[in-house]
C-alpha cells in the first residue's frame, strides 16, 4: 500500500506529538501553525496510515523500583530460520527484555534487559539456557548509569536529507 506523501505540516505534527503526546488538538494546531480542523484531519490520517503507533507515558521507573539494567550480546548455536524464529518468540514472552535488536556482526542479538539484581538476572539467563532457546553464548554488560535516554527520534534532521514518501 502506497502511503500518502508527507509534508512539513505532517512532520511538525509528528515532532510535536513525540515531545508531548497529550497535547490538545488546539495546542497542536497552534504549535504547527495550522487551523484545528485540517490539523485534526492530518493527525487522524497519520494514525490511520501507521505513522503514529500509539501514545505512551514516560514512567519514572527509577522512582518506583530499584532495578538493574543489562545489555546482553547473544549468539545462537545454529542459524536456520526456525532457530531465529524460536529465539525471537521466546524473547517476546519475557517482559524483562525491554528491547531486542537482531544485528549483523560478531553476534546475533543485542538485548536490553532488567532484573532486580545480578543474581535475578543470572537466574533468568540460566533458565533460558535450560529452556533450550538456542543460545550458544552470551556476554553481559551491567549498566552502571544512564548517560542519555532520549526516545524522541530527530525527525527534522532526517527529513531534510531523506524524504520517505514525500
Amino acid at each position: 500500500m502506497r502511503r500518502t506523501r508527507l509534508d512539513r505540516y505532517d512532520l511538525a505534527i509528528l515532532a510535536a506529538l513525540q515531545r508531548d503526546g497529550r497535547m490538545s488538538k488546539l495546542r497542536l494546531s497552534e504549535a504547527i501553525h495550522l487551523s484545528p480542523t485540517p490539523c485534526w484531519e492530518r493527525l487522524r490520517r497519520l494514525e490511520r496510515e501507521g505513522f503514529i503507533r500509539g501514545y505512551h507515558a514516560d514512567v519514572a521507573v527509577d522512582e518506583l523500583f530499584d532495578v538493574s539494567h543489562f545489555l546482553v550480546e547473544v549468539t545462537l548455536s545454529r542459524h536456520r530460520a526456525e532457530d531465529f524464529t524460536r529465539f525471537e518468540a521466546a524473547v517476546e514472552a519475557h517482559s524483562e527484555v525491554l528491547t531486542c535488536y537482531a544485528v549483523a556482526g560478531g553476534f546475533d542479538y543485542l538485548l536490553l534487559m532488567v532484573a532486580d539484581d545480578i543474581a535475578a538476572y543470572q537466574s533468568m539467563i540460566e533458565s533460558w539456557l535450560n529452556d533450550d532457546m538456542g543460545v550458544e553464548r552470551y556476554f553481559t554488560y551491567v549498566v552502571t548509569r544512564t548517560v542519555k535516554n532520549n526516545r524522541d527520534f530527530p525527525l527534522e534532521r532526517f527529513w531534510s536529507t531523506r524524504r520517505r514518501g514525500g
